[in-house]
């Protein structure tokens, strides 16, 4: 009997792997080829987002991630981390935990976003609008807050590109 499971098993794998060495790649009708992965060009074809801010009702939550469950909320901001310039513009509202980071010359202000387990976090800066000055008009590190901005992005140095909410506004 184990003889039999063990040559069905070596079977199966084998097929398994044989049935991944098609010739012809494919893919389904419906799964987008185009815009997927990182440009170097995209500074080029994004819109500027103070402008397409300047054009909209800035009332209008484009991505509401209060609304979201947790690990629906992990996937969208992991999402707008790795392709940004699908958000670029877009008016986002989140919730987490506040937290500054302090810089060379700067402050981060940040929103750490966990996953359904509490195990990971993700951090989205943003930039309050306004003449805010901290520690005067932000509150303790932790606090659970409510941010609402403008999704962009700006560069450090020659490589390291950065998301943000501009614009911003937070409740706590």
């Amino acid at each position: 009997m184990k003889k039999t499971v063990a040559l069905l098993s070596a079977l199966l794998l084998s097929l398994t792997a044989l049935s991944g060495c098609a010739e012809k790649e494919t893919l389904a009708p419906d799964v987008p080829t185009e815009g997927v992965g990182f440009s170097q060009d995209a500074e080029e074809a994004a819109p500027a987002p103070a402008a397409a801010a300047a054009a909209k009702d800035p009332s209008t939550i484009d991505v509401d991630l209060t609304k979201m469950s947790a690990t629906m909320v992990y996937s969208e901001v992991y999402n707008m981390m790795a392709l940004p310039d699908n958000y670029l513009g877009q008016t986002v509202r989140m919730n987490g935990q506040f937290q500054v980071y302090e810089g060379d010359g700067r402050n981060y202000y940040v929103v750490l976003i966990a996953d359904a387990m509490a195990c990971c976090q993700q951090g989205m800066e943003f930039v309050l609008g306004g003449d805010a000055s901290y520690p005067e008009d932000y509150p303790d590190p932790g606090t659970e807050v409510t941010v609402t901005g403008v999704f962009d992005t700006y560069m450090e140095g020659e490589y390291m590109r950065y998301c943000q909410l501009i614009d911003a506004t937070m409740t706590y």
